[in-house]
């Protein structure tokens, strides 16, 4: 996907004139009704009295349909008491404390037994700190174990520690929050073809994710540049790897998903994986291991059409994804398919390069073509078309980037996503043809464009112009995408966070309830960025670019 380029001192005067706003603002103190929770809930209502976690603060889940057999929830429990204590020890004297403010832990009751993670699954709950029927224990209800995760990740950002009598707070209670998502896919894309992401790097940010409420990781694998991932039926694709140790075998990714022994990494987390495999372009890597996947040696994406082998490859690869990702979306990709031709190292810096001109140049490809009666769009269509296909006998839906729907969208499979990234406009068009959307506009949501600031991830709105409600429902979601070309393990998560975040809670939070002027919500969301630092997260802070440093020595609260 092409990337805007800075525009110069423009974007310098805007960033300078907004941080002196922002500064304005948060010597008022910005958003100054005391509630502090990043995303915001859908409703809440808070007291005035602090309460006290116990040392021995326990888990109790009396009136629950859930067994738990998968330890999401005992999981989820003990994540939430390490994020509260911050690796603080907590070592306060408790029998300074009068007893009633006392908090001797937290009951929950989740309404089903099942624990399938999928798409629209419900995420709802309902918080009360303390419980008014058992004012030693909280109270914590929701439908499905997911939804309990994301009261946990609530009633953590209600937490301090204080150190002064050494022992983990709950402000300001009594709480009651009543809080469900607006949109069921929330997504994140990470890039793992341009540069290497490590697995203790992408379990870190499916952990920051969490913390977010996001809840699909779009793992764009595989591009021109590598083709890191072990494929057992084709054994040679990853060859095509930078290195053979920057590679994932087929245990790696399941351990992303689903841990050998049924124990669970993202799952345990509320997080789907949405893998990707691009098609028919951003394809030349694939041709290191199995060079017939290229129409020539000189003109090497996108895949030939015209080679039957092209189609085992992506059914064998689509296969042994069945086996791992478990999530009812996969991505085909299908974008910049252009018309230039392709050669060697074209586009790599910019992922272009995969131009249909290859099939035509191609003596035997383009043989083929005139056999079918065929030019490069409808050879494009068909490769597009016939990739969905075998998707769709592995038991997925599909999720096209938008260039499919723009050349032909009235050829597309019912159960096609639509994926906008090239700008707005798009998601009411796909929409009105009874197609679904997520949206990703590469001005407002691409991370890897330093230059688009936190404001333009808060304020940009799925739903522009879309009104008919039957329509609104088809935009499923939206997604912030982390391309790699400029980030690896050493700054991709400042270049994420606090950015995603605000897009967070674009997708979380009621219409109704979300800021009309992103101002309004700075002294929070700085709060959120420096709890991310507070828990290890490397969250940059949110006066400047994307990925700036700070400024000058000073409180993380005042950056």
């Amino acid at each position: 996907m092409e990337k805007r380029e800075m525009k110069g001192s423009g974007v310098w005067v805007v960033l300078v004139l907004f941080v002196l706003v922002e500064w304005v603002v948060s010597k008022k103190g910005g958003d100054d009704d005391g509630v502090k929770i990043w995303p915001m809930p859908a409703s809440v209502s808070y007291g005035h009295k602090n309460v006290y976690m116990s040392k021995d603060f326990q888990l109790k889940t009396e009136g629950t349909n859930y067994n738990d057999a998968s330890s999401i929830l005992k999981d989820g429990f003990f994540r939430f008491l390490d994020v509260v204590k911050l690796a603080h020890v907590v070592d306060g004297d408790f029998s300074k404390f009068d007893a009633s403010t006392i908090l001797q832990g937290l009951n929950v009751v989740i309404l089903s037994q099942n624990d399938e993670l999928q798409y629209g699954v419900d995420e709802s709950y309902k918080l009360s700190v303390p419980y008014p029927q058992n004012p030693a224990f909280a109270h914590l209800e929701a439908q499905t174990v997911y939804g309990a995760l994301h009261g946990l990740q609530t009633f953590s950002q209600l937490c301090n520690f204080n150190f002064s009598s050494r022992v983990v707070e709950v402000y300001k209670t009594p709480w009651t929050i009543t809080d469900q998502p607006r949109f069921s896919f929330r997504g994140l894309l990470i890039d793992t073809s341009r540069h290497y992401q490590p697995l203790p790097v992408i379990k870190k940010v499916i952990d920051s994710m969490a913390y977010a409420k996001l809840n699909v990781l779009h793992w764009h694998i595989v591009d021109t540049q590598s083709f890191p991932l072990e494929i057992p039926s084709y054994p040679k694709l990853w060859d095509g790897a930078y290195s053979i140790q920057e590679r994932y075998t087929v245990a790696d990714a399941a351990e992303i998903v689903r841990q050998v022994i049924y124990l669970l990494y993202a799952q345990t987390r509320g997080i789907n994986v949405l893998a990707e495999l691009d098609v028919p372009g951003h394809a030349l890597s694939w041709g290191i291991g199995y060079p017939f996947l290229w129409p020539s040696k000189d003109c090497q994406q996108p895949l030939d059409v015209s080679n039957e082998f092209s189609f085992k490859v992506i059914d064998g690869i689509l296969s042994d994804f069945s086996k791992i990702f478990k999530f009812k979306f996969v991505h085909l990709g299908g974008d910049e398919v252009n018309t230039t031709c392709s050669v060697p190292g074209l586009g790599e810096g910019n992922r272009l390069g995969a131009g249909r001109g290859c099939w035509t140049l191609t003596p035997r490809v383009s043989k083929w073509l005139k056999k079918h009666g065929m030019n490069e769009s409808e050879a494009y269509q068909y490769f597009v078309l016939r990739a969905q296909e075998i998707a769709l006998s592995h038991g997925y839906e599909i999720v096209n980037w938008e260039e499919t729907f723009n050349d032909f969208g009235d050829k597309l499979n019912p159960k096609t996503v639509v994926h906008n990234w090239l700008g707005g406009g798009v998601a009411e068009k796909v929409v009105a043809a009874g197609l679904r959307c997520i949206v990703s506009n590469q001005d407002k949501w691409y991370l890897d464009h330093l230059d688009a600031l936190w404001p333009d991830f808060y304020m940009n709105e799925p739903l522009t112009n879309i009104t008919n409600p039957k329509q609104q429902k088809l935009v499923i979601g939206g997604e912030v995408c982390m391309w790699g070309e400029t980030v690896d393990a050493s700054d991709i998560e400042q270049t994420i966070w606090p950015r995603a975040a605000a897009a967070a809670e674009r997708l979380w939070t009621p219409y109704d309830n979300l800021a009309k002027d992103p101002r309004q919500v700075f002294g929070r969301l700085k709060h959120f960025r420096c709890l991310l630092n507070k828990r290890g997260v490397a969250a940059a802070p949110l006066t400047g670019l994307g990925r700036s440093a700070p400024m000058e020595p000073g409180s993380c609260y005042s950056q």
